[in-house]
């Protein structure tokens, strides 16, 4: 088994005088999905944005260890993140609605890593093999895009910053199902790319679909992790 590409040990957060996370741990390989799940409100959203140096969250209420290719990434800006070759992808999307597709994914364009020998390499025409879709449109202003092309468009943008690991918010959120399941293959593609995926997600069906491992958050703290059935019994035995 490949050592961790990222690793989380008891991350602590807090906002003010609230405590967001309590000791969260956990890590993620390259050509692995482990999907964070939890019902709405439990912290998974929260810890994603607490690894990428994200949101409201001040980083001097951040404590714990984040590992990032051997980095400790703990209290750094988020765009010295990216710059390591971590992606995130924001649950609000936050796409350049006057801009084209094509100038979107320009916007998130970084030079190839080539210290990396093992980090996928993004390029317009690749990422629209990946979103067929996008191709098709790639003139068209980002506000006249319905939601799960607006989705795809800034899963797209993300990877054209050749990240070796991704993390993604909720990307199933308000999406038809037809479009889910687009989802779905593409980030079954990007492990097979050898890309490490961390997600949060409520909808289950479309979890089960991509994970390879699971860890369940309830009010900001982990509280099981295994394969994706065993997560769904704990969530069963406690539900």
């Amino acid at each position: 088994m490949s050592e961790p590409l990222l690793v989380v040990k008891k991350l602590n957060a807090r906002l003010g005088a609230a405590q967001l996370l309590f000791d969260v741990s956990f890590e993620a390989r390259a050509g692995e999905v482990l999907v964070l799940v939890g019902r709405n409100g439990a912290g998974k959203s929260t810890t994603l944005k607490a690894v990428m140096g994200l949101a409201s969250i001040s980083r001097k209420g951040l404590s714990g260890e984040i590992t990032f290719a051997g980095q400790s990434i703990i209290g750094r800006e988020a765009h010295e993140i990216a710059r390591l070759g971590l992606g995130y992808v924001p649950e609000e999307r936050r796409i350049f609605t006057d801009l084209t597709v094509a100038e979107n994914l320009e916007v998130g364009r970084m030079p190839s890593r080539t210290n990396v020998s093992d980090a996928p390499r993004w390029s317009v025409e690749r990422v629209c093999e990946l979103f067929p879709k996008l191709a098709e449109m790639l003139d068209r202003p980002g506000g006249h895009m319905s939601g799960g092309e607006q989705q795809m468009l800034t899963i797209a943008r993300t990877l054209m910053g050749n990240p070796r690991a991704i993390l993604l918010d909720e990307p199933s959120e308000g999406l038809a199902p037809i479009v889910v399941e687009r989802i779905a293959e593409s980030i079954k593609a990007l492990k097979r790319e050898g890309l490490c995926v961390i997600l949060s997600e409520q909808n289950m069906q479309f979890a089960s679909a991509v994970a390879d491992r699971a860890a369940l958050i309830e009010r900001g703290t982990m509280t099981a992790s295994g394969t994706f059935a065993e997560i769904s019994a704990s969530m069963v035995s406690v539900g």
